[in-house]
This record gives structure tokens, C-alpha cells and sequence, in this order.
């Protein structure tokens, strides 16, 4: 088979598993769980393939017209460079990895047929984006990973946390799509295309005409898509749905797709310095405040879903600083880890019967419950704080070094003020990333009081996972030397100066927190902690499921207890009651948006059922008085009907005599 064979079938076989387990899910039962794991892992070899044939050389494209449509045609194109060939396998390896653990994790969930579909239709949209050459199949594959968000995010629709986190996670993704859309057709309109190595020439020879206009829409939907400020918020409330869901999710789907689109096309937004600068602002604040709040959630997987935030902002921001390589980079590194953390947390959740920091960190015996989870989950937690040689210290490294060059004017691509935007926050979020990723290994794993309930050893379909994707956590960085022909050819080797910098700030970050846990640490026995809905044998979905609607009953929220031994409490301080909400930011897009919509939505009620309903009820009961009126005169009787016609006649005798003479008169 030709490359551009087996790539049109890495996105296909997932899309073909998808509609055979949603066809066989109740005359089959036996064929689902093969059906959802055989097509991704067999997608994730072919992605392999199709990246070793590319092998980091020229970009191999392909294309056939879908459809005419006129002066800008729609083309069923394939665009293969070193990109894409690499985030296919991070999607497809990830994918096969969460389907597998998802067959223990929803054992016996009533509705796993139609999970599994829709999690390989999620699989195939986001292979769509990262594969396609043009931006319209492009956006079929952005839009299908927002329904298919939906859908799962609220898979648990019985708690009314989850169906309140699906229904926002897509008004807000679909809040940035509207410019993002305009930004499409604009970015059309100027270079004649949709293709994008077309739409990259136009730009090189000068042709778009409204660069900052349409880098500034089209960065509204990245912003929803990848959860950047301002519209970060649906992604914290989205852990309501399962943890194999967060995963695929946070590591290798959706919010992905919003950096890799602004990577693939990123001499569109490189056009405008002023595009760039507002990328950097937007990185720096979603990196510092991510941060903040993820230093004080309690519940384990909205911690991790800041830090998702986080991390993209350093994707962002190496974006912002002109440098794709890096930001690629990143993306894949993080992916591994990141899936790491989420399907640990999915582990610890079920051994330990809660998602509650402060409830772990009075629970003794939770790391030789779970060995598994506890080893990948600690790699990863140091790959998220950039600890080298792990690979997020060698990935973040390259964001810092990318930023250092721009600031320092070594590269020109983008102001100089974007790269000392990102270089400072880049080093303040080091600091908050080492000190929440060791405030959340402290509070799970290093608990003092009762022994953690028995669940038996966890499934091996659960635990082998993490093995397989630790791998990746422990070596991908290692190869920052020889993988330069897949990111343009550009060096993601650390520097000196950042990686001194950059670690010295992330160990002091850590031992800060480790000094705050020991001095908290004592008040936890003093101060009992609740909300532990621990079910030995029960399947980890239920156990999750019910300790978010038990964490909710207890503390009155998902994201906080009230725990005076806390490190995150002290460290913060007055700031924790800000951070922990968010820095009430929904409760500002509640005022500013959600009640005035609700206003109008009101009025428009009353005018619908007062005023018009009113006209129209009406009409209807003038004709039925007037149909009364005309009734009761079909009498049937002859004569009144004869009476009734000479009486009008007469009438209308006088009455054209009278009109006569006064026409006379006149």
C-alpha cells in the first residue's frame, strides 16, 4: 500500500469500528469490546508505519475535489509532514491505550456500547484534523469532537454535575467556533483556498489582506477548543464525565487540535505582530492562573484538568514566540504524561472511594494498594514538573529556550515582547507546576490514619496501560536530538541558562510545598474529613461517580474542602477562597451572560404567550363569535328567511334613495 493508503485508513478504521459497535451494541453484545479496541489499535500500527515512511522528510500530500463548489473549491486532502505524522501516533496509541483500560473501568455500565463508539468516532474526528489539507474536511473533524464531547462528558446524565458539564463544555466550545467559522471563510476569501499548503503560499507571496483580523477569529476558537482564557472554563467541570474520557480528552484529542491548528497555520497568525502579542497575554495568564487554581482544588482530577490549562499555555506560548517545533513538541510530550496522571487518577479514585485530596490525606496505605498507579503516577507527576530527564523537562525546556531567543531578538518571527511575556511566566508557572503536582502526590500518597479499604488488586487491562505510556513519559525527551527533522529541522535541545533557571525555580516550588505539608500535616488528625463513598468490588465508573455526587453533598462544591491542613491553603492564603472558584470567573460570565440571555429568553416568553398568543387566540374566538351570531340566523324556517330578504331590500332602497338625493343636492 501507498503512505497516502495507509494514512486514509488510520482515521477510517476507527469511524468503521464506531459504527459497528453502535449497529451490533444490542444484537451483539459479545463483538463490542473488540470492536472498540481491534480498529484504534490496528489504526495506532498503521499511524506508526505512516510515520516511518515520512520519516521527518518532505511533506507528502494528496488531494481529490469533494465537491465543486465554485470559486473556492472543498478538496478531500491528506497533508503528511512531520507534524502530523507524530500526533496520529500520540492519538492513536493514547486512544487504544483508553479504550483497553475503559473495558474494566466501565465493566458493567449498561451504556459501554455507545461509550466505546462514540469514544472511537472521537478517535477518528480528531485523526481527521491532524491528517487533513484542507480546512473545510478540517473543520468536519473540529465540529464531530464537540458533539462527541457532549456526549460523553455527560455519561454519567443521572448527577447533575455531569449534565450541567456537558451542556457547557459545548455552549462554550461552540461560543468560539462562530468566529472561528468567520475566520475560515475570511482566511478563504483572501488566499481563494481552503488547502492549506495554498493558503500558507498566499501568505508567503503577501496575499492575505486582513492578517490581525482573522488571526484574532480564528484564535477565538482555538481558545474554546483548547481551553485557553477566556474560555477555559467548561474544561475543570468536564472531569464530571469518566476518567478514560478526561484522559483521551486532555492527552491526544480536542484540546489538542486547537494547538496543532494554530501550528499547522501558524505563518497566518505569524503575519500580524499584534496577533502574536495577544497570544502571548492569553498563554501568560492562562499558564499563571491555571496554576494558582490547580494549588487549590481538592478533587483530584480537577487539580490535573488546571494543570491540562496550564500546559497548554506553554504550548500557546511558544506559538506566540513563532517557534511550532517547540509547541508540537510539548503537545506530544505532555500527552503522554498527562494520560499517564488521568488514568492513575482513575485508580486511586477507585482504591481509595473518593476523589478527595483531603480525604486521601487522611487515609494510610494507599501507595501499597496500588503499586502500579503509584510508580507511573509519581514519573509523571515529575514530567509534569519539569524534573529532568523526563520528557516535560526537555518539552518545556524547548517553549523557555524558544522564548529566550525571541526576547533576547536572536529570532524576529515574533515581537520581542511576546518573548519576554512568555520567558516570566513560563518561569512562574514552573514554580506553580512543582508545587501543585507535589502538593497532589503528598495529599494521595503520603496520607496518615485509617487503612485504605481493600479492593483487591485492580484489573490488568487498567494497569498495564500506565506501563505503556509511562515509556514514552520516561524517554521521549531523550530523543529532543535526533527528532529535529520532524519539527522543521529546529533544535529542541535545553540550553544552559533556562534549564538552570527553569528547574532551580520548580525545586523551590516543590520544597516549599513539601515545608507547608509538614507544617499542616499534624492538623489532619485533629479535623476529620468526610465524603469517602468506598464500594470493595464495585466497578471504578461507580465508585467515581458516586464520590463526585457524595464530595458534592458533603463540602457543598466539587472543588473544595474544607481542610485546614491543606499545604495549598497556607501557601495560598487570602488568595485560596479566589483561586479555588476560579477567580469566579463563572460567576462573572453568569452576570455578564447567562442572566441577561435568560432575561431575554424570558421576555421573549411573555411577548410569545401574552401578545402574540393573545392575537392569535383572538382572531380565533371573534370568528367563532361571529359563526355563532351567523347560526343562530339559519333558523330553516321559509318564511323568516323571505321576511329577512324584503326587509333588506327595502333597505336598501331607502338608502339608495337617500344617496340620490343628496348626489341632487350637491
Amino acid at each position: 500500500m501507498t503512505t497516502t493508503t495507509l494514512a486514509a485508513l488510520v482515521p477510517l478504521l476507527p469511524f468503521l469500528g464506531a459504527v459497528a459497535g453502535l449497529a451490533l451494541g444490542r444484537t451483539a453484545p459479545g463483538f463490542v469490546r473488540p470492536l472498540a479496541i481491534l480498529p484504534t489499535l490496528t489504526a495506532a500500527v498503521l499511524a506508526v508505519l505512516v510515520a516511518v515512511r515520512q520519516g521527518g522528510g518532505r511533506a507528502i500530500d494528496a488531494a481529490t475535489q469533494l465537491t465543486p463548489t465554485g470559486s473556492v473549491p472543498i478538496d478531500l486532502a491528506l497533508h503528511l509532514d512531520g507534524f502530523a505524522v507524530l500526533v496520529a501516533v500520540l492519538v492513536t496509541v493514547v486512544a487504544a491505550c483508553v479504550q483497553l483500560y475503559s473495558t474494566a473501568y466501565l465493566r458493567d455500565d449498561a451504556r459501554y456500547p455507545s461509550y466505546a463508539a462514540l469514544v472511537s468516532l472521537f478517535t477518528s474526528a480528531m485523526l481527521l484534523v491532524v491528517y487533513s489539507g484542507d480546512l473545510m474536511v478540517l473543520l468536519v473533524g473540529w465540529e464531530i469532537m464537540g458533539i462527541c464531547s457532549y456526549f460523553l462528558v455527560g455519561h454519567y446524565w443521572e448527577t447533575p454535575e455531569a449534565r450541567a458539564a456537558s451542556l457547557k463544555a459545548f455552549l462554550v466550545t461552540k461560543l468560539g467556533d462562530v468566529p472561528f467559522l468567520i475566520g475560515l471563510f475570511a482566511l478563504a476569501a483572501d488566499t481563494g483556498s481552503f488547502r492549506i499548503t495554498r493558503i500558507l503560499a498566499a501568505v508567503t507571496n503577501g496575499g492575505l489582506d486582513h492578517p490581525t483580523l482573522i488571526a484574532l477569529l480564528l484564535l477565538a476558537g482555538v481558545a474554546g477548543k483548547s481551553a485557553q482564557f477566556p474560555l477555559h472554563t467548561w474544561l475543570p467541570d468536564a472531569m464530571a464525565g469518566p476518567t478514560p474520557v478526561s484522559a483521551l480528552i486532555h492527552a491526544a484529542t480536542m484540546v489538542a487540535a486547537g494547538i496543532y491548528f494554530v501550528a499547522r497555520l501558524l505563518p497566518v497568525f505569524a503575519a500580524s505582530g499584534a496577533a502574536l502579542v495577544v497570544l502571548a497575554v492569553m498563554a501568560a495568564v492562562t499558564m499563571i492562573g491555571s496554576g494558582l487554581a490547580a494549588l487549590a482544588q481538592d478533587d483530584i482530577k480537577r487539580v490535573l484538568a488546571y494543570s491540562t490549562i496550564g500546559q497548554l499555555g506553554y504550548m500557546s506560548g511558544a506559538l506566540a514566540v513563532g517557534d511550532r517545533g517547540a509547541a508540537v513538541f510539548h503537545l506530544i510530550s505532555h500527552g503522554a504524561f498527562k494520560a499517564v496522571l488521568f488514568l492513575a487518577a482513575g485508580v486511586v479514585i477507585h482504591a481509595a472511594g473518593t476523589n478527595s485530596l483531603a480525604a486521601m490525606s487522611r487515609m494510610g496505605g494507599l501507595a501499597r494498594r496500588i503499586p502500579d498507579a503509584y510508580w507511573t503516577m509519581t514519573v509523571a507527576l515529575l514530567a509534569l514538573a519539569a524534573t529532568p530527564p523526563f520528557a516535560g523537562f526537555f518539552s518545556k525546556e524547548a517553549v523557555l529556550v524558544a522564548a529566550e531567543h525571541t526576547a533576547m531578538g536572536d529570532r524576529t518571527v515574533a515581537p520581542a515582547a511576546a518573548g519576554w511575556t512568555i520567558l516570566v511566566a513560563g518561569l512562574l508557572a514552573a514554580v506553580l507546576t512543582a508545587a501543585y503536582a507535589t502538593r497532589l502526590w503528598l495529599l494521595a500518597f503520603k496520607g496518615r490514619g485509617a487503612e485504605v479499604p481493600d479492593h483487591g488488586r485492580q484489573p490488568l487491562a487498567m494497569t498495564s496501560v500506565l506501563w505503556v505510556l509511562a515509556v514514552p513519559t520516561i524517554a521521549f525527551g531523550l530523543t529532543a536530538g535526533v527528532i529535529g527533522d520532524w519539527f522543521d529541522g529546529h533544535a529542541l535541545t535545553p540550553s544552559l541558562t533556562t534549564a538552570v533557571l527553569s528547574t532551580g525555580v520548580g525545586l523551590v516550588g516543590g520544597l516549599v510545598t513539601y515545608g507547608a505539608w509538614r507544617h499542616t500535616t499534624a492538623l489532619a488528625a485533629r479535623t476529620p474529613i468526610g465524603a469517602v463513598a468506598a464500594h470493595p468490588g464495585a466497578e471504578p465508573a461507580l465508585v467515581e461517580a458516586e464520590a463526585m455526587t457524595s464530595h458534592t453533598a458533603a463540602y457543598g462544591t466539587i472543588a473544595d474542602a474544607p481542610d485546614p491542613a491543606d499545604p495549598g491553603r497556607l501557601l495560598l492564603g487570602p488568595l485560596h477562597r479566589h483561586a479555588v472558584t476560579g477567580f469566579h470567573l463563572d460567576a462573572l460570565y453568569t452576570a455578564l451572560f447567562v442572566r441577561p440571555v435568560q432575561q431575554a429568553a424570558r421576555l421573549v416568553r411573555f411577548l410569545d404567550r401574552t401578545v402574540v398568543d393573545t392575537y392569535v387566540e383572538g382572531s380565533g374566538a371573534a370568528t367563532r363569535l361571529l359563526g355563532t351570531v351567523v347560526r343562530r340566523a339559519q333558523t330553516g324556517n321559509v318564511q323568516t328567511y323571505l321576511s329577512v330578504l324584503l326587509a333588506g331590500s327595502l333597505v336598501l332602497a331607502i338608502a339608495a334613495v337617500v344617496f340620490a338625493n343628496v348626489n341632487a343636492g350637491s
